[in-house]
């Protein structure tokens, strides 16, 4: 990490920072990880609460086909993903509504979104089985409905889990590449995310720039490990 930011010099590196290039794909990369993280969160947390306490029929094939994008090659999901909204009915009926997603900003957020939410469930499966259901049913004893049990004792239990998981999948959508590479371009100013700005400058040759992008592609990662490590270390001092 040293050497690389080393490699230019401080002034180059620091007027390459304050790029307008850069600060739009800063500010798209915030925009939309924050959005497809909220997006995550929304599906995630019903689907890993149902897996973890709930026995039914296709619970198995549920969890197999939330884990597919887990396996897949990002390019390979970026891929799977274009050609679904280019020859899709639901792509064109999207369209028919306003909703262009290929080569959009649109589109990266569907790509964030399809390659982190079955790592959110996981995690947060991992995190509501380690609840023990006892909670939950002496909630119920007094007076509160199943619904009410979960907002009122189960969420506040997992809340740890959830912020944790929720730090990580956005610092992933904000790093994610091939993805969105392939389902919403690299369009400079437009589809410029921080991981497609170091690739376009990389491309052409603008080596200053594409060191500023992994510059703070980097810093990012740091500042999360950071938070995570504390959060995980506060959550066994609670216990």
């Amino acid at each position: 990490m040293g050497s690389l930011i080393c490699s230019v010099q401080s002034g180059d590196l620091i007027r390459s920072l304050t790029d307008n290039e850069l600060l739009f794909a800063i500010e798209l990369s915030v925009i939309t990880g924050i959005v497809s993280t909220a997006l995550c969160l929304c599906a995630a947390i019903p689907a890993a609460y149902a897996l973890a306490r709930f026995k039914f029929r296709g619970k198995r094939f549920f969890s197999t086909v939330t884990n597919i994008p887990l396996t897949l090659p990002p390019l390979v999901a970026g891929i799977a993903l274009l050609m679904f909204f280019a020859s899709n009915p639901v792509g064109k009926l999207l369209e028919d509504f306003g909703l262009h997603i290929i080569f959009t900003p649109l589109g990266i957020i569907v790509a964030q979104f399809f390659v982190n939410v079955p790592y959110l469930i996981r995690v947060l499966n991992g995190t509501f089985s380690g609840i023990n259901p006892r909670y939950e049913h002496i909630a119920r004893t007094l007076g509160c409905t199943d619904a009410g049990a979960f907002w009122r004792v189960t969420l506040p239990m997992a809340r740890r889990g959830i912020i944790s998981g929720a730090v990580i999948t956005w610092s992933k959508a904000m790093g994610e590449f091939g993805a969105v590479l392939m389902l919403a371009g690299a369009t400079q100013m437009k589809t410029e995310t921080l991981p497609i700005a170091l690739f376009i400058n990389m491309s052409t040759g603008n080596l200053n720039m594409a060191i500023a992008a992994a510059t703070i592609l980097m810093g990012i990662s740091l500042v999360v490990l950071v938070l995570f490590d504390h959060l995980e270390n506060g959550h066994a001092t609670h216990w």
